[in-house]
Order: C-alpha cells, then sequence, then structure tokens
C-alpha cells in the first residue's frame, strides 16, 4: 500500500475532502441544502439539526487539524504518539461511517457518501501506517 498512494498526496485528499464537508455541513446549517441528505434521514427539527451539525463541524474540525499535523503542515512533535492515535480512531470511524452510509435508507448517502468514505477510508489507512 506504501507504493501505490503517498503520504502526502493521501493527507491532501483528506484535508481537501475535510474542508468540503465542513462548506457542505454549513450549507445544510444555513438551510442552503435539505437536512434529510445527512444522518440517515432523521433530522425532525432545527433544535436537532443545530446540534447534530455543530457536533460534525466540531469532530470534522478535529479531524483536520490531526490530519494536517500528521503530514507536517502543523507542527505537533511533542503530540506525534496522540497524532498517530487520531490517525487510527480517525480510520475507525471512517470504516464505520461507511458501514453507516451504505446501510442508510437515503440513496444520497448510499451513492455518494458510501463510496467516498471508503476512498478516504484507504486515505487513513495509509497515513496510519507510516511512521
Amino acid at each position: 500500500m506504501k507504493k501505490m498512494i503517498s503520504v502526502k498526496w493521501a493527507g491532501n485528499l483528506l484535508l481537501i475532502s475535510l474542508g468540503l464537508l465542513i462548506i457542505f455541513d454549513t450549507l445544510i446549517l444555513l438551510n442552503f441544502l435539505p437536512s434529510n441528505i445527512v444522518w440517515a434521514g432523521k433530522i425532525k427539527d432545527s433544535a436537532t439539526k443545530i446540534s447534530l451539525l455543530t457536533l460534525t463541524l466540531f469532530v470534522t474540525s478535529i479531524f483536520l487539524v490531526i490530519i494536517a499535523a500528521k503530514i507536517g503542515y502543523i507542527k505537533a512533535e511533542k503530540f506525534k504518539k496522540v497524532i498517530n492515535i487520531g490517525v487510527w480512531v480517525i480510520f475507525v470511524y471512517l470504516i464505520l461511517n461507511t458501514v453507516g452510509n451504505f446501510a442508510s435508507n437515503v440513496s444520497f448517502e448510499n451513492l455518494i457518501f458510501a463510496p467516498i468514505t471508503l476512498v478516504l477510508s484507504f486515505c487513513t489507512l495509509r497515513l496510519a501506517i507510516e511512521n
């Protein structure tokens, strides 16, 4: 796997994808996109939407910082072990998210998000196995 994709390429793809996810979730939060295309279509009211999407934005931002630190955009030598554990946590999260997307009753999640999270899982695995 190390020869198939470089750490920098995998990391940059993850950073771009996480940045786009932040924009996407912000557009849903601001009512520019419908909220029924995320969270398996379970968002039924404004309060739920705000809490779930705020959580999503927070977690995505943490993931973005961890990935940026792993590939060297953020200097965090003191936290190298924490960063490495964080990358593995992101990998597990993305695998579980992929399974959830495939199991969702929302076709947008099945057809769009599931393949994307699967690819991002492999990119995260590439970062996780790097020293």
